[in-house]
């Protein structure tokens, strides 16, 4: 690999929130066919050739694991152009280590183009400086959470275009120093970047009102909706070195300060982009009165993926429900996938498994790669003695032990391979699952031994049963672990799994009192997230299910996060009427909040809410989940839905329709509920086939014909009491069900 890292000269290039600007001109015999570029950075970049900015924020958080770096690969042949070209690279070294981002303490930037038979790289021929514009605002700074800098461009010290000026005139650019090799410290080890790059949406004016104020005045401007963006302001200022305070209603939201910029005005018209991503609802500036705003725009940009599926329904709330589930989905992802957008951008994975799950019924199949990056993040970053933690990659290091037993589980990478067929990433991560589970054990009683790790969660809110808690996590952490040690061939692990898997459910079972499962060491209220648990995993027998409603609908202690877990087991419990109806009543606030078009952290806002009360945490849209796997029944059988399930419950919907983005094509399901008869519509990718479920004692016709006997010919495995099951291959179908046979 040709080239070296290379930076500034100036001691103070290493600082955080550090801009460096680096120009270098290459002269191509011909204008090339294909021109790929590998690029590293510390931290981000933006990438100009000829004057064009072709690459809006390129590069990556560090890293794939504690060590390494993240490096771009680009075909740049589109720009190039025979004869001399002008290569421009502006980097952010965010200089800091914060819960997304593990700073290395060098800014460098790494560069090496292979264009038809000509390689160019970055050696000490290239010139650079910091940008002199470029500072960081006065206090107060960011939360300690985010390695980014408040950002502050003062216009009288811009460079003009030093991105198309002849290198002789470039003012102060010195000849950069080499300061490694590929594979040198602290860099180390590059690893291609496994995501696509942004999405650019494009540039577009907002609307705004400007409220008059003793000198200075506030301007709001009103996004369409919570984004990722950056804002972008055209001002005229008769005299210069005004501040001007860019920020939105998320610069100071989840009980902390989070990210706002500054720009010092120059005389004279000007516009300006603020590099540095900021989201929330609204733009706010504060404004000298004297100066003249005369337009504010917005770059959105975020994870380059589609929201190719679609839901509707009969029920006016879950419809609204499902629009802001999928606003708050997209507004926490782009480097990873992250609890919210303001406060942290962390990857915690009892987020993530949430995110991963609700991502594969509503955006493209492009999110896969997002979920690679992260199940491999998180088992490269694994201690040596097996400890798993998160949010990685970053700076903090705690294990919570219920989170970890979460994502390596039935919920986390067992439904990742499910949904996506990849057994390679299974195999490359398993290893790291076992040495995990290896960690835990059981008491005399069976139940799992309860590990503190470094923070013992369970959940946000009160009255938590967390021996029961972990002990569920366990048991389904010990399932997806057996069916990844099934998927592999090794029998033995697997067996081990079960082994282990049948103690815990005895020792679950041992803390039934007669109405709820309660360990004899808690004293709270019944807790219902560990009634939820028991179900789904299995534990609860049919016996214990009335028991269990009665207490699901008296006790409400779970939060946002664990409530998909209490829907779900309603309707496995064949409560469907039910689970849509607490899950109604319980997000009913932030749903109908005319003011976020995202869903919250808590039930509330601020000290309302939990964990500081963000109101753009994704976690809050499992019930996306639920709906598209137990209301249109749709979910996955076989790995990469090979088969896959179709098993309505309409329970409270009278109409409804889903389309769900696979790896085999688009599934679409819709049905119409009516007294006497209930129609299915249904498509089935090529490549598929579907195991339909309908009720018992029903005449069922399939394209207006009755089942045949080789559609009810299923496997056994595939079948269930009191349904009648039959099998469908690619192909669209309407299906009828009347009463009475």
């Amino acid at each position: 690999m040709s080239g070296y890292w290379i930076s500034s000269l100036s001691e103070k290039s290493d600082k955080p929130n550090t801009w460096i600007a680096f120009r270098q001109d290459i002269i191509l015999p011909a204008k090339p066919s294909q021109a790929i570029a590998m690029i590293a950075t510390d931290t981000k970049y933006w990438l100009w050739i000829n004057g064009q900015l072709i690459l809006f924020e390129g590069g990556l958080k560090r890293g794939p694991n504690p060590q390494d770096t993240y490096y771009d690969k680009v075909d740049l042949a589109p720009y190039l152009k025979k004869g001399n070209n002008q290569i421009a690279i502006l980097v952010w070294h965010l200089g800091k280590d914060g819960f997304s981002h593990l700073n290395s303490g060098r800014a460098g930037l790494f560069f090496s183009m292979q264009a038809d038979k000509v390689t160019f790289y970055s050696d000490n021929k290239w010139v650079c400086r910091i940008h002199p514009a470029y500072s960081t605002t006065d206090e107060p700074s960011p939360n300690f959470r985010l390695p980014e800098s408040n950002i502050r461009f003062d216009a009288r010290n811009d460079m003009g275009s030093w991105q198309t000026m002849s290198l002789n005139s470039l003012p102060d650019f010195k000849a950069a120093q080499q300061i490694g090799r590929p594979g040198d410290a602290p860099w180390n080890g590059l690893v291609e970047r496994p995501i696509p790059q942004w999405k650019d949406f494009g540039i577009k004016k907002l609307s705004f009102k400007r409220h008059h104020g003793n000198g200075i005045d506030t301007i709001f401007a009103p996004l369409p909706y919570n984004m990722q963006m950056t804002p972008i302001i055209i001002v005229k200022d008769n005299t210069g070195g005004h501040r001007i305070g860019i920020s939105t209603d998320h610069s100071v939201a989840g009980g902390t300060n989070n990210l706002r910029a500054e720009y010092i005005t120059t005389k004279g018209y000007q516009e300006y982009e603020s590099y540095g991503w900021l989201n929330g609802e609204k733009i706010l500036l504060t404004v000298a009165s004297d100066i003249e705003v005369i337009a504010i725009k917005y770059r959105q940009t975020g994870y380059n993926t589609e929201p190719v599926g679609s839901f509707t329904c009969s029920d006016e709330f879950y419809n609204l429900f499902w629009k802001k589930a999928l606003r708050t989905l997209y507004v926490n992802m782009r480097d990873n996938y992250f609890d919210c957008p303001d406060r942290e951008r962390a990857q915690w994975w009892a987020d993530a498994v949430l995110l991963m799950g609700e991502s594969f019924y509503t955006y493209s199949t492009s999110t896969h790669a997002l979920m690679r990056k992260a199940i491999h993040e998180l088992a490269a970053w694994q201690r040596t003695e097996g400890e798993l933690f998160s949010p990685i990659p970053g700076n903090f290091n705690k294990e919570l032990p219920d989170q970890m037993l979460t994502s390596i589980g039935y919920y986390g990478f067992w439904n990742y391979y499910l949904n996506t067929g990849d057994r390679k990433t299974i195999e490359e991560v398993y290893p790291a699952v076992k040495k995990y589970l290896s960690l835990w054990k059981t008491d005399d009683t069976g139940l799992t031994v309860l590990r503190q790790g470094d923070w013992l969660w369970g959940d946000w809110g009160d009255n938590k049963d967390i021996r029961l808690i972990i002990a569920g996590w366990h048991y389904l952490a010990l399932d997806g672990a057996a069916k990844m040690a099934d998927l592999l061939d090794k029998d033995i692990d697997a067996t081990g799994y079960r082994l282990i898997m049948a103690q815990v459910k005895a020792g679950y079972n041992k803390c039934w009192n007669g109405y709820a499962y309660r360990h004899s060491s808690y004293q709270g209220k019944t807790d219902d997230r560990v009634q939820a648990i028991a179900v789904i995993s299995g534990i609860a027998d049919l016996s214990k299910y009335p028991s269990i409603l009665a207490i699901l609908k008296t006790q409400f202690h779970a939060s946002p996060y664990m409530e998909k877990y209490v829907m779900e087991a309603l309707f496995v419990m064949g409560q469907g009427k039910y689970a849509l109806q607490r899950t109604k009543e319980r997000f009913s606030e932030m749903v109908k909040n005319p003011d976020y078009t995202t869903l919250f952290e808590g039930w509330g806002i601020g000290e309302r809410g939990f964990g500081g009360g963000t109101t753009n945490h994704a976690w809050s849209g499992g019930a996306q989940i639920v709906i598209a796997q137990c209301v249109f029944g749709v979910k996955p059988l076989q790995a990469a839905y090979k088969t896959f399930l179709v098993e309505p419950n309409p329970a409270t919907f009278t109409s409804g329709s889903l389309t769900v983005p696979t790896v085999k094509g688009m599934i679409s399901v819709s049905f119409e509920k009516e007294i006497s008869e209930f129609q299915l519509k249904l498509t089935v990718p090529t490549g598929t086939t579907a195991i339909v479920r309908l009720g018992k004692d029903v005449k069922v016709y399939v394209n207006k014909k009755l089942l045949t006997e080789r559609q009810l010919c299923v496997e056994k495995q595939w079948q269930k009491a009191s349904f009648t099951t039959f099998k469908l291959f690619a192909g669209e179908y309407f299906i009828t069900t009347k009463k009475g046979v």
